[in-house]
């Protein structure tokens, strides 16, 4: 294995050698092709990720943006966040809940963990505010100016929760100039998404922003269980969201208040029952996503209410800025599904399709949480050859869940069980972040972060589903896990030629103490608890500007090594999940990230990401599925997972754009298309024949006509995403019985759109 990791990481290096021998040839014949050309190229990258606005090629980090057409696209046909899947290097995005609780994984880190109370590895900010709890990282993307995922730990500026990367949205802000747009489409499953916004100066120094989102689809999906029949029970949903922001520009000061909300109201992801072939992660043959087998499927529903407000302060004080942001944000969710996607159970007169070992009908909900954040940061604007970043977090949350069991068997969908789990978070610290310019050429940049995290949980269970057994009832526990940390990094930025940058950086990073309190179908209180992880990441690349302004391309190779790594061990034949630690998980791999201009009408973008994941740690065992073929060793009914890779770490990444126009009468037709591949996965800790996802090829197309009239631009569009129609699982519940969640299915769709100005 130590071979082999040294061969591909050399491989790593050695391509990004000949990236470099690519960018000087190119540059050489563009100079030439390129000689009586007008001088316009690639729009540049700005980018937010220290916190400072700075061009994307001269960042010390390996940052990717979404913007423009490419974002469009991929939230079209009312997509919700998961469509960064596969989008950006070394970014995966799964849910085992829909619409909402969005887990994602960068470089191979990420959480699997499907509780309410789950801290993840890669974080999100949005609006620069972070967004804590696994419910928040739902909110739906629209009016976004762009998306900026930042790669390896980002602890010094952004805090404890980064280890693996950040996610970072940031939304289209008021200005004096007027300007909105109105969009529309409709398509398969009666899906509509209706997108609006508009913006102007109120007055000559207060501006103004609304902006608004439905999302509609009717339930599609029919139930055929005996006894239980019905059409269009699941599938669909109404998600409405807004935004409205303020901004005050004074002399020295500058104000932006922002306040946004969502309402969903729709179905849960949908379980389907034994949907593998025994031996194999094929689906069943006559697999359709158009049908379930539920016994619970009408009293199915998800209901989530978000509200959120933040206010920014910017003091220009000349060669000092003082920034401050204040957040608050809040949630209310209850999701109630038929879990193990079939009907009766072994213990019960009928059962389907399959095996099914235990029927489950459960159900969570948070019905209080608060989040309050406060950030206040001095920043230098100096003139010299040093600069610095300095401040103050604070973070605040408290969360209340619940989690309920119903017996759809035989009282009709009765309560059978119920817990309370409730924990109040405090976490707070300093940073700073200090620039140094060695010379024209060489640069340099140092970061601190002292991080203090505190928790304080409970949880009670009133009622055991499985008191026939002898669970009692009556359990309760707590816990207060605390723990500190200096984060650091240290960067170098190289200025090879006036196009060709060269970085390195070392970052250490952690993610604070979690609680898991899965006590509903526990013997005991079901509370376990993961200590500390600590990642330390070396990374390298190179950011070039080729082809004489009309290409991009950046490389990066990096290793890390993470002690204490936090993993739930989801499912397995007892129906629960537990936290543990792992020794040590090492990673390595390489990214690659293009776009060129090739000519005034056509625009491709490309790029490639490797992510090898390893867990070391020969202790280390995790319980197995009741039904699946486990390939790992097993002794006394556990996996020995020494060895495995992560879950949904897939090895290879790749993404491809390309958007051709072409004036035709007063307007511009234009044909936009892409493709986004992701390799083999396993859905859980152990590996078996059944729970591995394979490879997955989805493509979209968009082809369209814009225009001008008067002071508006109009759009039409006809468009189509999944257009092979890839049918397979992208993840599982293993528990009862060999439950799968499936892909989307081919959409087609239309969309008109009005911009003015």
């Amino acid at each position: 294995m130590k071979v082999f990791g040294r061969t591909t990481l050399a491989t790593s290096v050695q391509v990004a050698i000949m990236a470099t021998a690519f960018g000087y040839s190119t540059t050489s014949l563009a100079e030439e092709s390129n000689a009586e050309k007008e001088q316009q190229g690639l729009e540049v990258i700005e980018v937010t990720a220290r916190k400072r606005v700075e061009n994307v090629q001269e960042v010390p980090v390996a940052v990717s943006a979404l913007q423009g057409d490419n974002l469009n696209a991929y939230s079209s046909a009312a997509m919700d966040i998961r469509f960064m899947n596969a989008r950006i290097p070394s970014l995966s995005v799964e849910s085992s809940f829909g619409r909402t609780f969005p887990r994602f994984y960068m470089r191979g880190l990420g959480n699997s963990d499907f509780d309410l109370n789950a801290s993840q590895p890669v974080s999100l900010v949005v609006d620069e505010v972070v967004q804590e709890n696994p419910i928040l990282k739902g909110f739906p993307v629209f009016d976004v100016a762009r998306v900026e995922a930042l790669r390896g730990p980002q602890g010094t500026l952004f805090g404890r929760n980064t280890p693996a990367g950040l996610i970072k949205f940031d939304s289209v802000k008021p200005s004096q100039e007027f300007d909105g747009f109105v969009s529309l489409s409709y398509g398969s499953k009666s899906t509509s998404d209706l997108r609006a916004a508009v913006g102007a100066g109120l007055t000559d120094k207060l501006s103004a922003r609304i902006s608004v989102l439905r999302q509609d689809r009717d339930d599609y999906i029919d139930n055929e269980a005996p006894g239980f029949e019905k059409k269009d029970v699941l599938g669909g949903y109404t998600d409405q969201a807004a935004r409205i922001q303020f901004l005050y520009e004074g002399d020295n000061v500058n104000a932006l208040f922002n306040y946004h909300m969502r309402d969903l109201d729709g179905k849960p992801v949908t379980f389907y029952a034994n949907a593998f072939k025994s031996g194999s992660n094929d689906l069943v043959k006559g697999f359709s996503r158009d049908k379930v087998t539920h016994d619970s499927a009408e009293r199915a529903t998800q209901q989530v209410e978000m509200e959120g407000a933040s206010l920014k302060l910017e003091f220009d004080l000349g060669e000092y800025t003082v920034t401050s942001v204040t957040g608050y944000e809040s949630a209310e969710l209850y999701s109630r599904a038929d879990v193990d996607g079939g009907y009766g159970a072994v213990y019960a007169p009928t059962q389907g399709p399959g095996v099914i070992t235990l029927d489950s009908e459960t159900a969570d909900g948070i019905p209080d949480h608060s989040q309050t954040t406060q950030e206040l940061r001095l920043t230098s604007n100096l003139s010299g050859q040093f600069n610095y970043q300095v401040g103050f977090f604070y973070f605040n949350e408290d969360l209340t869940i619940e989690s309920f069991a119903f017996d759809p068997l035989f009282s009709n969908g009765a309560q059978t069980g119920y817990v309370i789990q409730e924990q109040d978070t405090t976490a707070w610290a300093v940073f700073g972040s200090f620039d140094y310019d060695v010379n024209d050429k060489l640069s340099a940049t140092l970061g601190l972060r002292y991080s203090d995290d505190d928790k304080e949980y409970k949880n009670q269970r009133t009622k055991s589903p499985l008191a026939w057994l002898g669970f009692p009832d009556e359990v309760s526990g707590s816990v207060n896990p605390s723990d500190s940390h200096v984060s650091w990094d240290l960067s170098a930025t190289y200025k090879y030629t006036d196009d060709i940058n060269l970085y390195a950086r070392i970052a250490n990073s952690f993610r604070a103490p979690s609680v898991q309190g899965r006590s509903l179908f526990a013997p005991d209180d079901g509370i376990s608890v993961a200590d500390s992880e600590t990642i330390t990441s070396v990374e390298a690349g190179v950011k070039s500007d080729i082809l004489d302004g009309f290409g991009r391309l950046n490389y990066s190779v990096f290793y890390y090594n993470m002690d204490d790594q936090q993993l739930t061990s989801v499912g397995g034949d007892s129906n629960t999940a537990r936290l543990l630690n792992a020794n040590e998980t090492k990673g390595y791999g390489f990214e690659v990230d293009s776009e060129f201009m090739l000519s005034d009408n056509f625009f491709v973008t490309a790029s490639v990401s490797y992510n090898k994941t390893e867990l070391n740690d020969n202790s280390l065992s995790v319980p197995v599925c009741a039904l699946c073929t486990v390939t790992d060793s097993v002794v006394d009914g556990r996996a020995i997972v020494d060895g495995n890779s992560l879950p949904h770490a897939p090895e290879w990444i790749m993404a491809v754009t390309a958007r051709y126009m072409k004036e035709i009468g007063d307007g511009e037709f234009y044909i936009y298309t892409d493709w986004s591949y992701r390799d083999d996965i396993s859905f859980f800790l152990y590996e078996s024949k059944e729970f591995t996802g394979d490879s997955l090829l989805e493509g979209g197309i968009r082809t369209g006509y814009n225009w001008y009239s008067g002071d508006n631009e109009y759009d039409v569009a006809l468009f189509v995403r999944n257009i092979t129609d890839e049918q397979q699982a992208i993840g599982a519940v293993d528990f009862s019985n060999n439950t799968a969640i499936v892909n989307e299915e081919r959409f087609v769709g239309a969309e008109f759109k009005v911009s003015f100005f």
